[in-house]
């Protein structure tokens, strides 16, 4: 099973949701808001997608700003980055699509490319 975890109302995720659907790809789409991932759930994604810490939060947001987290990040621990993440999806970088062993965090169309097809 394929999971599209994103927020309908923005674009980037609009976007994604559409090139999936152009390559035949099914997945089971779960919104970011009404079913946020859970701090064991973003441990084990951000483990298989061998990314840092940072690229699972939504920079762009406006909770990400709002709680001043470019100068907090750096010096709180992965537990603490996780349970902050696993309180409010909207901190969370969208779109996230996972699958048994990978990851996907952001939409860039090429590198979709390069994992999936």
């Amino acid at each position: 099973m394929t999971l599209f975890v994103c927020y309908p109302k923005c674009s980037t995720c609009k976007k994604a949701a559409q090139w999936l659907t152009g390559k035949g790809i099914d997945c089971v789409s779960r919104d970011i808001r009404l079913d946020r991932p859970s701090l064991e759930e973003l441990s084990r994604w951000q483990e298989l997608s061998g990314l840092p810490m940072k690229k699972f939060f939504n920079t762009s947001g406006q909770q990400y700003k709002a709680l001043g987290l470019k100068d907090r990040l750096p010096t709180m621990s992965r537990q603490e980055q996780l349970e902050l993440l696993s309180s409010d999806g909207m901190l969370v970088k969208r779109p996230i699509l996972v699958r048994e062993d990978t990851v996907l965090v952001g939409f860039r169309e090429s590198a979709w490319e390069q994992a999936l097809l």
